[in-house]
């Protein structure tokens, strides 16, 4: 992935929720090679010595760190978090929600569009969480964004690509931005088949953490992420209709 000019070599970001501990967690991210973790300023920082302890262990791992505004339902809510993460955190990366609906926690796609316009404005990196709506994206772009992070399904449900059409159509007219699947993955298969529509890399949190085994969930989802790159790499046959034998006519043995 290229994210605002740094490539990340490993095409995959990983949350540090609801793991079933904070040595499982560090396990988790050594065994998918993820280069990006992403914190909630609010969920992780704020609680004195627990959230220096946290973030002394986040630190530890060796990768980028990405600050998010989850939680936030306003466009001032989301701004000030950020403003609190790029100060706390010594990053101008800042991956930017506003959510709408509490139930689906689908974007408020207007009050993100007005809190990157603003956020950019200040010389923040905007990740912004939308959904995959090209005209949403097109407005992302246009007031600064560079990187979007489109959902497949709302957050925490593992439904996959649940508009695969609308995901094919956004990539396809923007092949040049750098985009991420952000929610509602919940196997690897699904991540394959993120990487062969061409996205550029994928964000899990809930699917690792919340696994029977995070660790080995990790790289499970880290290998279906390289194999699906590398199809699309190697470029897939097209689907057809009709049955098409694989062995030649021509040279074939007859037998009376």
């Amino acid at each position: 992935m290229r994210l605002y000019g740094i490539e990340v070599e490993v095409p995959m970001m990983l949350g540090t929720a609801q793991y079933p501990s904070p040595a499982i967690m560090a396990e988790a991210f050594r065994a998918s090679g993820a280069g990006v973790a992403t914190v909630s300023l609010r969920r992780e920082s704020g609680a004195g010595s627990a959230g220096r302890e946290f973030w002394k262990l986040v630190s530890g791992l060796g990768v980028r760190v990405l600050p998010n505004t989850a939680g936030c339902h306003t466009v001032k809510e989301a701004v000030t978090t950020a403003a609190m993460a790029r100060e706390i955190f010594s990053t101008d990366w800042i991956k930017l929600e506003v959510i709408g609906n509490p139930d689906t926690l689908q974007p408020d796609v207007y009050g993100l569009a007005e809190a990157a316009k603003l956020l950019c404005e200040e010389g923040f990196k905007v990740f912004p969480y939308t959904t995959e709506d090209l005209v949403v994206a097109e407005r992302l772009l246009s007031v600064g964004c560079e990187v979007l992070m489109p959902w497949a399904a709302p957050i925490g449900t593992g439904l996959g690509l649940t508009n695969e059409y609308g995901l094919r159509t956004l990539r396809a007219r923007l092949p040049d931005v750098t985009m991420i699947i952000d929610a509602g993955l919940g196997v690897p298969s699904q991540a394959a088949r993120v990487m062969e529509l061409g996205f550029d890399g994928i964000l899990l949190n809930t699917a690792v953490a919340k696994s029977g085994d995070p660790v080995a969930m990790a790289k499970a989802f880290a290998k279906a992420t390289e194999a699906g790159n590398l199809a699309r790499l190697a470029v897939p046959m097209e689907p057809r209709d009709m049955a098409a034998a694989s062995t030649p006519e021509v040279g074939k043995a007859f037998l009376e």
